[in-house]
């Protein structure tokens, strides 16, 4: 199916058909924004300049790849194609006062990459900090704080780290990256999917009002669109400061390149009028390892695997590049052999990797939830936002044909090779859905708890995106009240789900159990938003249950 473009206020819009499709009231008048709205204002007056932060990522125990993007005339904006070649070195210590450099070096920052700069740092100590920032005619970039992985065969005693999802710029300010910023004991942090949105001002659910306009205003086709975009997300001062407290571990889900997204289109694109898929699809990936510091595994993707010495490794998933189609609601491709979410090769990938691992946990970055989940008996008041949020028929239909409940082969497979090889401490963490939620996953969930359970999973509501409290436009905790009790009916395996506020996890994992504290936020409109702990939950080793605990780490 294609999306037509639709104004918020049009009485021929048709209805959402999609949670990520859902429109906000009319936002009042909205500013056009030129490219240069991606900068901060002062950013005329100043160049060269590091004006979007600095960032490092993808961990590894001899190594940490380093990345900022330099602004070195006032008309080289991201997206402009404009400014000159410009020489950036980098500095990297193993103090905050940079007496002890262990690495330096440089590169030429140029328009054909919109001036981002990307330096891959070997030859360091495993489970090190380290402090870098970048220099370029002059000018030093803000400092930053990185850590490399533990070596292999270390024995770890214990890993941190932040995990969030979905970060809707309109909607409000990132407060949640704030305060994963001021912990101080994060080993490295983890963004499951939707760091950026493609749509255009007012066209995604922020309660009515847009707390801070897109730029650019109009929904993202371009390279040059796609780099905008970025760039306006790297001014936000929370994200820079999170960026520069521990490295990030990223992967996509589909807003990074449009709603919907499969190897073949997207709900949110209109083949022709917003040109062909694939030049799309090329221009959202290529600016996504522009500005971010990720190591592309496999040309054009995001999976990949680290390991965190003896105590973790962490398979990273890309579930948009290769998948089938969604099924349409209601029919029974859902379980034709045929589809997959995953691709033959990743599968493969993955099942490997998880059956020769020697850690004690098996991490899995899963952008969209893999536990079953069925409506039950909702009310109507309540059914017809969730089937919003979801993507699920209004009928009741228990069904996400974006999430694995749409590739069941895919899951059956998986979850069948996790049982016959005995494979424990399978943990998914995951994003995209905008609640939070601590599950079982279980090899049948017809029969659970009879069932085996073959893994976990810890699901984090989003940052700022639309969740059900804002659709239906009342105080956070006022829907999960009355909706979580009949979901963990209608799901056994769910242990417990919290459809309205927003927020954060910190995973924290040890040999004898991982466990996922959740932090909700005050108020998601306010840049100065209060954190505080609403929930823990645990998996024991060897258990493959989740079960509460009653204090954070």
């Amino acid at each position: 199916m294609t999306r037509r473009h639709r104004s918020p206020d049009s009485a021929n819009s048709p209805a959402p058909r999609r949670r990520s499709v859902v429109k906000a009231a009319a936002a009042g008048a909205v500013l056009a924004a030129p490219l240069a709205g991606a900068l901060p204002a002062r950013a005329a007056s100043e160049a060269p300049a590091f004006l979007h932060g600095v960032a490092s990522g993808d961990p590894l125990p001899d190594g940490i790849l380093l990345w900022t993007r330099v602004t070195p005339a006032a008309d080289a904006v991201p997206g402009s194609g404009l400014g000159p070649d410009v020489r950036v070195s980098w500095v990297v210590a193993r103090d905050s006062a940079f007496t002890q450099v262990v690495a330096e070096g440089s590169t030429t920052a140029t328009a054909a990459g919109d001036h981002t700069v990307k330096a891959d740092i070997r030859g360091l100590a495993p489970a090190t900090d380290y402090w870098f920032h970048f220099s370029s005619g002059g000018t030093d970039s803000p400092a930053a704080r990185t850590r490399t992985a533990p070596a292999a065969d270390a024995a770890v005693p214990g890993l941190r780290f932040g995990v969030v999802s979905c970060a809707n710029w309109e909607a409000g300010h990132f407060a949640a990256y704030r305060h994963l910023a001021t912990r101080g004991d994060l080993d490295a942090w983890l963004h499951l999917g939707d760091y950026i949105y493609e749509y255009g001002t007012g066209e995604y659910g922020t309660r009515g009002r847009v707390v801070r306009p897109h730029a650019p205003a109009h929904e993202i086709v371009t390279l040059a669109d796609y780099r905008v975009r970025h760039g306006r997300y790297k001014t936000d001062p929370d994200l820079q400061a999170l960026h520069a407290a521990a490295p990030v571990v990223a992967i996509w889900d589909d807003h990074e390149i449009a709603n919907d997204a499969w190897s073949g289109g997207a709900e949110n694109h209109t083949e022709g009028a917003e040109g062909p898929w694939a030049a799309r699809q090329s221009a959202a990936k290529q600016a996504y390892f522009e500005w971010m510091p990720v190591r592309p595994a496999v040309a054009g993707t995001t999976y990949r695997r680290l390991r965190f010495g003896k105590l973790a490794d962490l398979s990273l998933l890309d579930l948009r590049s290769f998948r089938s189609q969604q099924a349409a609601l209601g029919d029974g491709d859902v379980d034709d052999p045929d589809r997959t979410l995953t691709g033959r090769a990743q599968l493969d990938w993955l099942k490997t990797g998880l059956v020769r691992s020697d850690t004690t946990w098996r991490l899995v970055g899963n952008s969209v939830m893999i536990s079953p989940f069925a409506i039950g008996s909702l009310s109507a008041e309540l059914l017809k936002p969730l089937a919003e949020l979801l993507g699920l028929p209004r009928e009741g239909l228990a069904l996400n044909t974006d999430q694995w409940d749409g590739y069941t082969d895919d899951r059956r497979e998986l979850l069948a090779h996790l049982r016959s090889n005995a494979i424990r401490n399978t943990v998914f963490l995951t994003g995209d859905i905008h609640m939070a939620w601590a599950n079982d996953v279980p090899v049948n969930a017809g029969t659970y708890p009879l069932s085996a359970s073959a893994a976990t999973e810890f699901v984090v509501t989003s940052v700022t995106s639309d969740n059900l409290d804002d659709l239906v436009n009342v105080p956070q905790g006022t829907v999960s009240a009355v909706a979580a009790p009949l979901i963990r009916a209608a799901n056994r395996h769910v242990h417990w789900v919290d459809t309205d506020r927003h927020g954060y996890g910190v995973l924290d994992i040890t040999t004898d159990r991982a466990q996922m504290d959740y932090y909700v936020l005050s108020d998601r409109t306010r840049a100065d938003a209060t954190s505080s702990w609403s929930r823990s939950y645990r998996t024991r080793s060897g258990t493959q249950k989740v079960e509460r605990t009653y204090d954070p780490v």
